[in-house]
């Protein structure tokens, strides 16, 4: 199971920096980096969630769009992996 969540947390942190790579930014991405802290602005939300989506190929029930789940990378990958797990068990 570790592997798999290291696995969805490297996409994530994947995802995260080519967002910031978009805006010209760099920062070092860990777990618990705060997403709006690495420069993460609202809009830059919106294109982290379709890219999870797109990714992950699963749509994120609205329920689930919430500002503490976006808050960080380890926060975003505790919901995908739930998410994963929920569709998997379907």
């Amino acid at each position: 199971m570790q592997a798999f969540d290291t696995d969805v947390l490297n996409r994530i942190i994947k995802l995260v920096k080519g967002i910031l790579e978009q805006n010209s930014l760099t920062a070092d991405i860990t777990p618990s980096t705060k997403l709006v802290d690495a420069g993460l602005t609202s809009m830059d939300m919106v294109n982290l969630m379709l890219g999870v989506e797109a990714e992950f190929d699963f749509t994120i029930p609205q329920s689930e769009i919430t500002p503490e789940n976006f808050q960080s990378v380890e926060t975003l990958e505790r919901m995908v992996a739930t998410q994963l797990k929920l569709a998997a068990a379907a």
